[in-house]
């Protein structure tokens, strides 16, 4: 172990928010040990911005309970931690750990409970990644460093603590945390891991909780690093392990989708991860929606279908929660409604709550080349930037040109059927045109159908084209007949 002074680390205080700082201070007022570690501590290092802070103490949870009361909140069965809120901010903090007295793991080796409490120098050695197992004291301002980790950081290189394969069998997650922080920091996957990491080894992610797994493919989504990460998904056969109907390639589509999300998260924009699940699954959902059309479903129906099929197939690798498939499910729908929208409905749309989605989306698919949005991403991107009176105008013009489109398609399927009637209706004999107008008229007349003669009552024939035949027969009210001798 090496004690570093945080200054030479690049750490000080001004650099913390004030809710780790107060947890820092309560727990060792109360006698405890306790420590900034984690991500946060390699965050700053890197001169990152870190997302959150970890707090770590020798303070059991329920003691954890005891000092902060009604803040506090314990969680979790496998990993006993405790939920600390200071304000709005949530702080984790977890108890020191120590080797299990009796493991108790899955039968591939996945450890199930964990926890047995111990020392600083026991709980270093349960930590995943050397740079993440660096113990920062704010007020004493020390840093503790058991295991070389500042080296790594310097070498920008990635390594576990302990042997690679029994760390990935404690917690297969840890492959995806692998990629992700190679992605995120742009560090190097050390050569022992690299040597063990094979499509042998990913099927254990089979064995994790679907719910657990979309938390971390989120996590994937929104490091700002998404299409850097992407590609080694593929390479080391995660992607098949994440995601149930989707092949393993890149698409332009997908690759836009992922600069697009990073591009946000880099100038603070917010981001739903839904949208890039939308993406994924898009391919899916056109061909499921095709297998329904085919059937003869009706269209509405045939999407409403694809979409439940595709979102339960993928809920047998990440779960989604509800909220989020309805989502989904909305920003498809939209591609229908902003591909070919009714003129009163053009405003109304503009206003639905799915309509920057849904937009986002069609206009992603025209700019990765995709022909059937028929140019309505540019149409629509346009229209939002007019005044009123120029989106009136707008809308008259697509009016126009809808109505246009619409009488050149009935031209075209009337001028096919003429060609597919002269194909079919072709004379058997062919007999001499008439020579006179009369003739000719009466050669266009339909044949009346030859009637046959009604019987009258004294037995005699007449023919249906007897006037008496032709009289319109009234029915009359007989109730104001008078039946009688008439005067």
């Amino acid at each position: 172990m090496q004690t570093l002074r945080a200054s030479k680390c690049g750490l000080s205080t001004a650099q913390l928010p004030s809710s780790i700082l107060d947890v820092i201070e309560a727990l060792t007022k109360a006698g405890f040990e306790a420590y900034i570690v984690g991500g946060g501590v390699r965050d700053l290092m890197l001169g990152l911005n870190p997302k959150d802070f970890d707090a770590v103490t020798n303070a059991t949870p329920a003691q954890i309970k005891d000092v902060f009361g009604r803040r506090c909140r314990i969680i979790g069965r496998r990993f006993e931690l405790a939920h600390v809120y200071s304000g709005r901010e949530l702080i984790e903090v977890a108890t020191f750990r120590a080797p299990p007295k009796k493991a108790v793991t899955s039968a591939s080796g996945m450890i199930l409970r964990d926890n047995n409490w111990g020392t600083i120098e026991q709980d270093f050695i349960r930590r995943d990644f050397s740079i993440n197992a660096m113990y920062y004291q704010p007020h004493t301002g020390i840093v503790l460093d058991f295991c070389h980790a500042i080296d790594d950081i310097k070498n920008k290189t990635l390594r576990l603590l302990g042997d690679p394969t029994l760390r990935f069998e404690e917690d297969p997650v840890r492959m995806l945390r692998t990629l992700r922080f190679a992605a995120k920091l742009n560090f190097s996957i050390a050569p022992e891991i690299l040597e063990i990491f094979t499509p042998k080894l990913t099927p254990l992610l089979r064995d994790i909780s679907p719910h657990r797994l979309y938390d971390e493919s989120q996590k994937l989504f929104t490091m700002g690093h998404l299409n850097r990460v992407l590609p080694m998904l593929i390479d080391f056969d995660i992607w098949s392990q994440l995601f149930a109907e989707i092949p393993p390639q890149i698409s332009t589509f997908i690759e836009r989708a992922a600069i697009n999300t990073d591009q946000r998260i880099q100038i603070g924009k917010t981001i739903n991860p839904a949208f890039f699940y939308a993406v994924l699954l898009w391919k899916p959902f056109l061909e499921r929606c095709e297998f329904y059309l085919s059937k003869g479903t009706v269209p509405a129906e045939a999407r409403a279908q694809a979409g439940l099929d595709v979102l339960k197939r993928q809920a047998t690798r990440t779960i989604i929660p509800r909220f989020a498939e309805t989502f989904i499910r909305e920003v498809w729908e939209m591609q229908t409604r902003l591909l070919s929208p009714k003129p009163q409905q053009i405003q109304a749309l503009a206003n639905h709550a799915r309509f920057r989605a849904g937009f986002d989306f069609l206009l992603l698919r025209e700019k990765s080349g995709d022909a059937s949005t028929q140019g309505m991403g540019m149409w629509w991107d346009t229209y939002q930037l007019m005044s009123t009176d120029e989106k009136e105008r707008a809308i008259s013009q697509y009016n126009r040109q809808r109505a246009k489109s619409r009488r050149k398609a009935a031209v075209v399927e009337e001028t096919v059927d003429a060609r597919a009637a002269q194909v079919e209706i072709e004379p058997l004999v062919n007999e001499p045109e008439p020579r006179n107008r009369r003739d000719r008229k009466s050669r266009s007349r339909p044949e009346k159908p030859v009637q046959k003669a009604v019987s009258a009552s004294d037995g005699s024939a007449i023919a249906y084209d007897h006037p008496i035949l032709k009289r319109k027969r009234v029915k009359r009210d007989l109730s104001h007949v008078v039946f009688g001798p008439t005067q």
